[in-house]
C-alpha cells in the first residue's frame, strides 16, 4: 500500500479514537467530522454534552482545525437580505424625504424607523429574556470582542444621545398643535431603544449564541440595519444643517439648505413657547454623540453575529491596564494640539459667521494653519512609529478574530471620505490656480492630508496586528517580615508572603525605549484625533466657507462631494482614536 494510503487509514483511526476518548471522558455523543472533497474542510456534525461547564464543543475543536455551520446557511443568506433590503428602502425614505419633501415627509421617514426600531428592541428583550437563558446558549465568549473601553464609549455617546432625545422631546412639544404626534413618540421610543440596546451589548456583546442561531442571526442582523438607518438619518439632517450655499451674492451664508426636522412644509406652524431655538440648538449639538453611538453599536452588533454559532478555544485575555507612567511628551504634546485646536475652533465659529469679509479670510487662514501644523505634526511621528514597528520582533497575532478584521476594514473604509474630499480640494485647487494665500494653505492641508492618512493606516493596523506585550517589568525584592512589622498598619492591600517568611515588593521598572516611544505616539496620535473630530463635527465646515469649490465643481457636485465624504472623515477620525487607545495598551 502507498504512503498516502498508510497516513489516511491513520488518520481515520485517529479520529476515531478520540471521538471514542471524548466521549468516554465527558459524556459526549461526537459524531465524527467527514472530510469534504471539494475544499478539504472537516466539520463537527454533531456535539452533545450534558455538562456545560466543561466545555466540551471546545475540547472537540482543539482537535479539529476548521468549524463550519452548514445547517445555518440559509440563516447567514436571510439575516444578509434583511439587512440589504432595510437599507436600500431606508435609503429611499430618507432620499426621499430630503429631495421630495412635498410627497414623502420627514413624519413618513420617521414612521419607517418606528416600524423597524420596535421589533428590533422586542427581539433584544426576547434574547435577554429566553434564549441566552438556555442552558447551552453561551458556551463560549470572545475575549477581544466589545473591550471595557468600547463599551464605555457607547455608553457615553448613548447618554448623550438621551440627552439628545429629552431636547428634541421639549422641542416638539411646542408644535403639537401644528404637526403630528409622530414628532414626539418619535424620539421617545428612541430613547427607550438606546436604553435597551446599550444594556444588551453592555452584556452580552461577547457572546457566542450556540441556540437559535438563525434567530439570533436575523434579529442581529435587524438591529444592524436599524442602527445604519438612524445613523444615516442623523447624519443626513446633520449635513444639511450645517451645509452653506451662496445666497446670490460674493458672500456665502450659514443656514440650512434643507432640513429635515423641518415643519414639512408647513411655515405657518409656530412654536407655542419661547424656548423653541434654545433646545433645537441645543439637540443639534448632541447630533455628534448620537451619529457616533449609532456607529459604535453598529459595529459590536456586526461581531455579535459573525459570532454566532462559533467555537472558541478558552484562551483567557491579556490584562491591560492604562496608565501614563513612562509616558510624557506624547501626552503633553497631545494636550497642547487639543488646546490650540479647540481655540482656533472657537475663533474660526465666531469670525467665519460674521459678515466681515476680512474676519473671515483670517478665520480661514488661522483654520489652515493650525490643521496644516497637526496633521506634519501627526505624519512625522506616524513615519517615526513604523520604524519602530520595523525594528521590533513581536509576532503577528495568528487565529480568527472578527473583531480586529472589521477594525481594520472599517479604518481604511472609512478613511475614503477624507481621501475623497481631499483630492477633490486638490484639483479645485490645482485647476482654478493657486490665488492667495488662504488656497496655498488649503492646499498645503489636503496634500498633506492625504500622506498622513496613509501613514496613520499602516501604524494603527500593524499596531493592532502585532501581539501584546505581556509586562514582565515588576521585579521583586524580598525582605524580612520582622523589620517591615511596624508598616503593616499603613499597607491598604494583603503582601502576599515567600514560602521563607519575606514578603514580595513589587518593583517598577521603565519601559524599554522601543515600547516607550510607541506609547509616546499612539498617546499623541490618539489626542489629535480627537481635536480632528471635533472641529469637523461640531460645525467648522471651511469647505463651504471658502468658495473654491463651489466655483469649480458648481454647487450641487460639490455638496454632494462633501455631505457623503465628510460624515466618513468624522468617523474615521472616531475610530482611530478607539484604535489607538488599544495600540497604546498593547504597546
Amino acid at each position: 500500500m502507498s504512503q498516502d494510503g498508510h497516513s489516511g487509514v491513520a488518520s481515520g483511526m485517529n479520529q476515531e479514537t478520540h471521538a471514542s476518548i471524548l466521549s468516554s471522558l465527558y459524556g459526549m455523543e461526537i459524531e465524527t467530522g467527514k472530510k469534504d472533497e471539494a475544499d478539504g474542510v472537516q466539520y463537527i456534525s454533531t456535539i452533545h454534552s450534558p455538562y456545560r461547564g466543561q466545555r466540551s464543543a471546545s475540547v472537540a475543536l482543539s482537535s479539529i482545525s476548521t468549524w463550519r455551520d452548514r445547517a445555518g446557511s440559509w440563516g447567514w443568506v436571510l439575516s444578509a437580505f434583511i439587512l440589504i433590503n432595510v437599507l436600500i428602502l431606508g435609503s429611499a425614505f430618507v432620499s426621499g424625504s430630503v429631495f421630495n419633501g412635498v410627497h414623502v415627509t420627514n413624519t413618513h421617514l420617521q414612521i419607517f424607523l418606528l416600524v423597524i426600531i420596535v421589533p428590533t428592541t422586542v427581539w433584544m428583550l426576547f434574547y435577554k429574556a429566553y434564549t441566552c437563558r438556555g442552558e447551552e446558549a453561551v458556551l463560549y465568549k470572545d475575549v477581544h470582542a466589545g473591550p471595557v473601553w468600547l463599551r464605555g464609549g457607547l455608553v457615553l455617546f448613548g447618554v448623550c444621545s438621551l440627552i439628545m432625545d429629552v431636547f428634541k422631546i421639549a422641542y416638539y412639544v411646542g408644535y403639537t398643535h401644528c404637526q403630528s404626534p409622530v414628532k414626539i413618540v418619535f424620539p421617545v421610543v428612541q430613547a427607550v431603544f438606546i436604553l435597551v440596546q446599550t444594556y444588551f451589548l453592555w452584556l452580552h456583546a461577547k457572546d457566542c449564541v450556540q441556540v437559535q442561531r438563525n434567530v439570533t442571526r436575523c434579529g442581529l442582523m435587524l438591529t444592524l440595519a436599524t442602527n445604519l438607518m438612524l445613523w444615516m438619518t442623523a447624519v443626513t439632517e446633520e449635513s444639511l444643517h450645517q451645509t452653506v450655499y451662496p445666497d446670490g451674492t460674493n458672500q456665502t451664508s450659514r443656514t440650512l439648505l434643507l432640513r429635515a426636522a423641518a415643519s414639512d412644509g408647513d411655515s405657518s406652524c409656530q412654536c407655542s413657547h419661547t424656548s423653541c431655538s434654545i433646545f433645537e440648538q441645543a439637540y443639534y449639538y448632541l447630533y455628534p454623540f448620537n451619529i457616533e453611538y449609532s456607529l459604535f453599536a453598529s459595529a459590536m452588533t456586526y461581531v455579535m453575529w459573525r459570532n454566532v454559532g462559533r467555537l472558541v478555544d478558552d484562551h483567557p485575555a491579556h490584562e491591560h491596564r492604562f496608565h501614563l507612567r513612562d509616558v510624557l511628551l506624547g501626552p503633553a504634546g497631545g494636550l497642547v494640539v487639543l488646546v490650540a485646536g479647540l481655540a482656533t475652533f472657537v475663533v474660526y465659529e465666531v469670525d467665519v459667521s460674521s459678515g466681515d469679509q476680512e474676519k473671515r479670510d483670517t478665520a480661514l487662514t488661522l483654520y489652515y494653519i493650525t490643521n496644516t501644523v497637526t496633521i506634519a505634526l501627526m505624519t512625522m511621528v506616524t513615519v517615526a512609529g513604523c520604524v519602530i514597528y520595523r525594528l521590533e520582533r513581536r509576532e503577528h497575532a495568528s487565529g480568527k478574530n472578527p473583531t480586529r478584521s472589521l477594525d481594520m476594514g472599517l479604518l481604511v473604509g472609512s478613511s475614503m471620505g477624507q481621501f475623497t474630499v481631499s483630492y477633490f480640494t486638490v484639483v479645485a485647487v490645482l485647476g482654478t490656480g493657486v490665488d492667495g494665500h488662504v488656497n496655498a494653505l488649503n492646499l498645503a492641508w489636503s496634500v498633506i492630508t492625504l500622506l498622513e492618512l496613509c501613514v496613520q493606516n499602516v501604524f494603527i493596523i500593524e499596531g493592532i496586528r502585532r501581539e501584546p506585550h505581556h509586562d514582565v517589568r515588576r521585579a521583586s525584592i524580598f525582605s524580612n517580615l520582622l523589620a517591615l512589622h511596624a508598616q503593616e498598619d499603613r499597607r491598604s492591600s494583603h503582601v502576599p508572603t515567600s514560602p521563607r517568611g519575606s514578603i514580595a515588593i513589587p518593583v517598577h521598572k521603565p519601559l524599554p525605549w522601543k515600547r516607550k516611544i510607541l506609547k509616546e505616539i499612539a498617546a499623541f496620535l490618539l489626542l489629535s484625533n480627537i481635536i480632528l473630530w471635533i472641529m469637523p463635527a461640531f460645525g467648522a465646515r471651511p469647505q463651504f466657507d471658502n468658495p473654491i469649490g463651489t466655483e469649480f465643481y458648481q454647487f450641487n457636485m460639490w455638496v454632494a462631494v462633501v455631505n457623503v465624504g465628510l460624515p466618513f472623515s468624522i468617523f474615521y477620525r472616531m475610530h482611530s482614536v478607539a484604535s489607538l487607545f488599544e495600540v497604546y495598551l498593547t504597546s
